[in-house]
């Protein structure tokens, strides 16, 4: 499992405090903790600071970096704030994401085609929210189609379905899992990724609804995820899903996990 940890993002008051006021000690220490846990890419946010978004989300790549050997996941829809935090960023980063809506599609396009940054290609287009796996698939089809004949590589695409709350309607829970099914079918080598706590929106015991439907996804072939990776019992829930779905040889990372101390509530 690819973990995208989501926890630098300036839609967090305490977030857009450190940046607003330049604290590069309480980033740091952010992307410190992330990475210990587990995160294999450390989401950087910037969007909420309109006109500022470049030079912060430059400043938050730099300040992740001096902190982390982790690369970086560069989440804007604008592609001046990609491209000035690609030139401060060391390594291969991911780029978080494209999507088929034409405007945010034909912007970010040129800047990942024929690269090796992996990218998040969300299920979204001008038609809105899709509801059903055959909305996704379509969707699906025309953003991969269209990103490998970019030379993009299949390896490097993670499509996101998009999770949408089951108290809104009860089939989107079912919808979503079925589509992370249908798009590794169809799609031989590519990557899937959700932020999936939105499932739980407006329900009670939220944290229990989101490991659950962890645990489902990963049974259909969800192998990204942008989480908290300071969340031990999610953390631990996908260990051990993915150690029951026998993507881990010999159950070493599970062992591993456990020697750490990384199992327990």
């Amino acid at each position: 499992m690819i973990i995208i940890g989501e926890l630098i993002n300036a839609s967090r008051t305490a977030i857009a405090a450190a940046i607003q006021g330049g604290d590069k000690a309480a980033i740091r220490q952010v992307a410190k903790d992330q990475a210990e846990a587990g995160a294999d890419y450390i989401d950087v946010n910037a969007g909420i600071f309109v006109g500022r978004e470049p030079q912060y989300l430059t400043w938050l790549v730099q300040t992740v970096q001096e902190a982390s050997d982790r690369p970086c996941a560069i989440d804007s829809p604008d592609p001046k704030a990609i491209e000035a935090a690609l030139e401060a960023h060391r390594g291969t980063p991911m780029i978080n994401s494209i999507s088929l809506e034409k405007q945010r599609y034909d912007n970010l396009l040129p800047i990942i085609a024929g690269t090796d940054m992996k990218v998040i290609a969300l299920c979204m287009s001008d038609e809105g929210m899709p509801e059903s796996v055959e909305d996704r698939l379509k969707i699906a089809d025309s953003l991969v189609n269209g990103l490998t004949r970019n030379n993009v590589p299949v390896d490097n695409i993670f499509v996101d379905p998009l999770v949408q709350p089951m108290s809104v309607n009860n089939s989107f829970g079912v919808e979503f899992i079925n589509a992370i099914e249908a798009i590794v079918a169809r799609f031989p080598g590519i990557h899937t990724a959700c932020g999936l706590s939105n499932v739980s929106y407006g329900l009670p015991a939220r944290k229990l609804i989101n490991q659950t439907f962890m645990t489902m996804a990963i049974c259909k072939g969800l192998d990204g995820a942008i989480v908290n990776p300071l969340d031990r019992n999610m953390m631990a829930t996908i260990i051990a899903a993915e150690t029951l779905m026998g993507r881990d040889d010999f159950c070493m990372e599970y062992l591993k996990a456990f020697r750490a101390g990384r199992l327990e509530n």
